[in-house]
């Protein structure tokens, strides 16, 4: 028998330390080739490293929440033959690189203090006779019953609350539970303070009537919806954007603050701000202005899923140049977005709502929605933003103009 160590691999994409997020396997268990060993993330995706040998755990490198440098030592496995490894197991779990931005290994959280209920079951529950007799009378196990007298003391009160089967007051707890910061969780963090240290964000909100967009896409739907798709509100913004960028293409930016160097694209790619089970992700919809809308509401109802079920490819959450974000019904009335760094804008929207609005004078009922979108005024002129937007607007609230081009 022999040790077989398996470095961790060359990604690839010039990736120099990856965070290892969870071990798939533990000491003792038996892989076979090709198995998965252990979930690591990158700046852009999660990706599953396999094992190429057959053998047996007998070490792990470090402990969830470690970033490890590519190269370094991930596992260690028993395989027939001489192996690839002739010295024995460290003793100690391999540290990630001592890179200034690789972090210590995250230890096990502390188990949290669980709260003893009062009276204890060991003890003779306090009560007075008369509760006693209550209780005997109503069969009902003083020890199964919550206590607010002093001491825990069961009063009458405690045992009308156990006979009406109501629900005994819960004794407060100090008990705290302690969730280690990594993967996805961390990445995200770390992605919001460098947007919001180095950007320069401003936010700019404007109403918009969606009245006619949304008797529009009803019949639009009505009409092509069994046979094309249902569309959603999501790609008749992404139509608008696509349109208004032809004449604001600085918007349709990336910036790199090191170089000093603006990038304009001509293609848009998307950035789908979407919420999974594990934080927030952002498919990209590739050249959003050569997609129809029922073409690009496929792509992101794809995008969408993938992300959420944790299926998103790394090419497929990287290189957008302008994002839109929407939390649809719980998008409040206004919201501050974030910048998806390096794009220079955002584009937020908040759930639509039916409100009185003068109309020609006369007050009618209409179907309103905000636009809440952030730019970096680094490189963004606010005069810029708001024309921008201001074109978003017209053509939503004109939604034939969004057919007819």
């Amino acid at each position: 028998m022999g040790t077989h160590v398996i470095k961790m691999p060359d990604i690839g994409e010039g990736i120099a330390q990856v965070e290892l997020v969870e071990w798939l396997v533990a000491v003792g268990d038996s892989v076979s080739e090709d198995q998965a060993l252990a979930d690591v993330m990158t700046d852009k995706a999660t990706v599953q490293i396999p094992s190429p040998v057959s053998g047996t755990v007998i070490a792990l490198a470090a402990e969830p929440g470690t970033v490890m440098a590519v190269g370094s030592e991930l596992i260690r496995l028993q395989v027939e033959g001489r192996g690839n490894a002739s010295e024995p197991a460290p003793a100690e779990a391999v540290n990630a690189e001592p890179a200034q931005q690789a972090a210590e290994p995250v230890a096990e959280p502390t188990p949290a203090p669980v709260a003893k209920p009062s009276p204890a079951p060991a003890q003779r529950p306090l009560a007075s006779p008369a509760v006693r007799q209550r209780a005997m009378d109503a069969g009902i196990e003083l020890a199964s019953v919550a206590g607010s007298g002093p001491a825990g003391r069961i009063e009458h009160a405690d045992l009308d609350t156990a006979l009406s089967g109501a629900r005994p007051k819960t004794p407060p707890s100090d008990a705290i539970e302690q969730v280690a910061v990594i993967g996805l969780r961390r990445k995200i963090a770390e992605r919001m303070q460098q947007a919001t240290r180095n950007a320069a964000h401003f936010s700019y909100v404007e109403e918009i009537d969606v009245t006619a967009l949304e008797a529009t896409r009803a019949q639009l739907n009505a009409r092509h919806g069994d046979t094309r798709g249902h569309l959603t509100l999501l790609p008749l913004l992404a139509r608008a954007l696509v349109i208004a960028l032809r004449d604001f293409p600085q918007l349709n930016a990336r910036y790199d603050d090191q170089a000093q160097i603006i990038e304009r694209y001509r293609a848009v790619h998307l950035g789908i701000a979407t919420q999974g089970d594990q934080g927030l992700l952002v498919p990209v919809l590739r050249h959003a202005e050569a997609g129809s809308l029922w073409d690009n509401a496929r792509a992101i109802a794809t995008l969408a899923d993938n992300a959420r079920q944790g299926r998103a490819a790394r090419e497929a959450l990287s290189g957008s140049t302008i994002t839109l974000t929407s939390l649809g019904a719980l998008g409040g009335i206004v919201s501050t977005p974030v910048l998806n760094l390096p794009e220079v804008a955002i584009i937020g929207v908040n759930r639509i709502v039916e409100r009185p609005v003068v109309v020609a004078g006369q007050i009618v009922v209409r179907r309103m929605m905000n636009l809440s979108s952030s730019f970096d005024h680094r490189v963004v002129d606010g005069m810029d933003a708001a024309r921008f937007i201001q074109a978003v607007r017209q053509l939503l609230e004109q939604p034939a103009l969004l057919l007819a081009d």
